[in-house]
């Protein structure tokens, strides 16, 4: 089960850490897209919202301050899920479905990461806190 967990955990880690590099280093795209949304200091936000991934998934790979990465995590994708993909704003049907997609995965992230939060501290390996 531990194995599980730590294969888990690394994966989880790589996909917040392939999203902020994103942010971090590819941002013109994400910049544009993100002023095209009304984002005020987009280019600002894509880089603060590609630190916070940064932080969350070092947090869950090195297994340190997980709580606090993970709360990190959320608050990411709260603030991207109803800035950036608000589907009800949308009138276009293909750009509304793509909202809508991009809005309930990241919901069901921010889910995932609330029951992580129940795994007791032992089994990150270091410190939750």
């Amino acid at each position: 089960m531990i194995t599980a967990f730590l294969i888990g955990r690394f994966i989880l880690g790589l996909y917040w850490l392939h999203a902020a590099y994103g942010h971090i280093f590819k941002s013109a795209g994400l910049t544009g897209y993100a002023q095209s949304k009304g984002v005020p200091s987009p280019r600002a936000a894509v880089i603060g919202t590609g630190i916070l991934a940064l932080l969350g998934s070092l947090s869950i790979i090195l297994g340190v301050y997980t709580v606090w990465g993970i709360a990190l995590l959320i608050i990411f994708l709260l603030g991207v899920s109803f800035k950036i993909h608000a589907f009800w704003m949308e009138q276009d049907p293909m750009a509304k479905m793509n909202d809508r997609i991009s809005f309930w995965k990241n919901i069901a992230l921010a889910a995932a990461l609330l029951m992580i939060l129940t795994i007791p501290a032992s089994m990150w390996g270091w410190t939750a806190w």
